[in-house]
């Protein structure tokens, strides 16, 4: 049966921008190449009408399980990569699908290619054929750049001076990834027996809300955050990038706009990582991780070139940092023994790695460590 459908479009180049302005029923225009699981899982339940991306949702560079999420959901998922498209179609506007047809009220017209199972499959294959080359790529540019970023092993944090008392204090950190709401709902028991310090990393501070719970802190360059969640009353700490001899703070303007107040910290890594060293450097006696992400299928959907940040950061941390599922599925309001955190602490570590043993490229990053490390302890 041909696919017939009439609704209002929005869109938005930023699919996580988009998402809070989708309602039931509407049309998301995207331009998201390679679509990821959690913007699919987002658009699922924003119970969208149908999607339509004017980027390949399928690449071929890797095998992202976005497009699966979609149709698993009965969501009609098109490709519309012609010339111009996602510029022609006005925002809010009523367009027409018929089939592979979109049709504008202003009488354009554009042909798109329509996910089907079969299609979705051939394309897949073809990714997983390619993944052994992009493995190769993401190995030797985490290579290349964990020289670069070997200070986050050892130089001090220049933390910001906040109210927040993290010492010797568990430490929650959310991010919106793979699982994070299932991961929250598994803890009620945990946060309210131990009540951590809660640290929501851009939209993580939105989940936590969600979940009826106010962060303490919130970190990030703010662009995955909503207003109301920056307005909730936690200290903020924007993250500035560093670019060589550069330093950069994108999100600093937005802070100002809204009247608020914020630090500023400079540090290279994503803020997950930048959460996770100033949880760390201000005394924390356990981290728990919410939504951080471990998997090379993640990083490869963040846009990831390579994990040297994150590899280095959790060598950094070490037995500090532990997973949500682990905690949750282990706390029982008793008391946990040191063997039962242990177990948690190194399923925590496992997927990364995995990664470095499994693989030639990771074995080729750990001989070059391992060099690295007899070189500076001479």
């Amino acid at each position: 049966m041909a696919l017939q459908l009439q609704a209002r479009v929005l869109k938005d180049k930023r699919t996580k921008n988009l998402i809070r302005r989708l309602k039931a029923g509407d049309i998301a225009l995207i331009s998201h190449q390679d679509l990821d699981i959690t913007a699919a899982r987002a658009l699922v339940e924003r119970r969208v009408a149908a999607v339509i991306n004017t980027e390949p949702s399928i690449s071929g560079r890797y095998p992202n399980r976005g497009p699966a999420v979609l149709l698993e959901s009965s969501i009609p998922l098109l490709d519309c990569l012609e010339d111009d498209a996602f510029n022609r179609i006005s925002d809010g506007s009523i367009i027409e699908i018929f089939h592979e047809l979109i049709r504008t009220r202003s009488n354009h017209c554009f042909h798109c290619s329509l996910m089907t199972p079969e299609r979705m499959e051939m394309q897949m294959e073809a990714a997983r054929a390619n993944l052994h080359a992009e493995l190769d790529l993401f190995a030797r540019n985490t290579l290349q750049h964990l020289e670069q970023e070997e200070w986050l092993l050892y130089d001090p944090l220049e933390t910001p001076k906040l109210r927040t008392n993290f010492a010797d204090r568990h430490t929650l950190i959310v991010v919106r990834g793979e699982g994070y709401k299932q991961d929250l709902s598994m803890l009620s028991s945990y946060l309210h027996d131990v009540r951590p310090v809660l640290v929501g990393v851009d939209g993580g501070a939105d989940a936590l809300l969600e979940a009826r719970l106010k962060p303490d802190v919130i970190i990030g360059d703010m662009d995955s955050i909503s207003d109301d969640a920056l307005r909730c009353g936690a200290e903020i700490v924007v993250h500035g990038y560093l670019q060589g001899d550069k330093r950069g703070v994108p999100g600093i303007e937005r802070i100002a706009d809204l009247g608020l107040k914020a630090e500023i910290l400079h540090s290279a890594g994503t803020s997950e990582d930048v959460a996770m060293l100033l949880a760390d450097a201000l005394g924390a006696r356990i981290i728990v991780a919410v939504g951080t992400h471990f998997s090379l299928e993640e990083f490869l959907d963040k846009g990831r070139k390579g994990m040297a940040s994150t590899f280095l950061t959790r060598l950094r941390i070490g037995s500090k940092l532990v997973d949500a599922k682990g905690i949750a599925r282990l706390y029982t309001g008793q008391h946990i023994r040191m063997r039962d955190y242990l177990l948690i602490m190194l399923a925590a570590i496992t997927p990364i790695l995995a990664i470095f043993v499994v693989t030639r490229e990771g074995r080729a990053i750990l001989q070059f460590l391992e060099v690295w490390l007899r070189f500076r302890l001479r």
